[in-house]
């Protein structure tokens, strides 16, 4: 098992009350949120393998910890308790993983977050388009370092695929919804996710509240 994985469940071990969330840590979440969660997650495997299908990035403010994030709602702030409680593992711990952005570019958090800020109230991406100025919660993230870096993507771009890697064939759930929608799936066009952030070279894993399903430590003996 990786040494890191390791040392994170002795940090859950100790208890989450030893650990201490920065401004601008992002929270990766196995959201469990049915058949649009479990499409997202099967197509990008997240750090040690985790089902990763949701991200916010924390705020701190006089009122402790908020999460800001682009839900269905649109870009709202939501209660760290509020966030965490949306999922749990088989221990009842919040399925939610801690990322932080590294050394070398902790300058771009304060600018970073500011401008997520800016962003409250901006309606939800429902297509996953990030030229038309709405949000989904991986654009979020990535739009807010790439402005605190003076226009430069901090986090890379990939094409995206709504095809079942078992099946070859599109996601039914996402045929359905993009019909709805009256659009074309953008299969092929440039966006991310959660988990594709969490291997970012740019951040590095610093906590677990809880273990998301998937994750190479999920089914180990080690208890935490």
């Amino acid at each position: 098992m990786n040494i890191n994985i390791i040392l994170l469940i002795i940090q859950a071990l100790i208890g989450s009350q030893t650990f201490t969330l920065q401004n601008g840590d992002l929270l990766f979440q196995d959201s469990d949120c049915g058949e649009f969660c479990d499409a997202i997650e099967k197509v990008t495997e997240g750090y040690e393998g985790a089902n990763l299908s949701h991200i916010g990035m924390v705020i701190l403010s006089k009122d402790g910890p908020q999460v800001i994030e682009a839900t269905t709602k649109g870009v709202v702030m939501t209660d760290l308790k509020t966030f965490l409680s949306r999922s749990n593992d088989k221990n009842g711990d919040s399925k939610v993983i801690v990322g932080r952005v590294n050394k070398t570019h902790s300058e771009l958090i304060p600018d970073a977050v500011q401008y997520a800020q800016s962003l409250l109230g901006k309606k939800y991406d429902h297509v996953f388009d990030t030229k038309n100025n709405t949000y989904y919660c991986s654009e979020l993230v990535y739009e807010s370092f790439k402005y605190a870096n003076g226009g430069k993507e901090l986090f890379q771009l990939y094409p995206m695929t709504f095809i079942d890697p078992e099946t070859k064939e599109t996601f039914k759930i996402w045929s359905n919804y993009y019909n709805e929608l009256g659009k074309s799936i953008p299969e092929g066009k440039l966006g991310l996710n959660p988990g594709g952030i969490s291997l970012s070279s740019k951040i590095s894993i610093v906590h677990m509240y809880g273990v998301p399903s998937g994750m190479s430590c999920s089914n180990n003996t080690i208890k935490y």
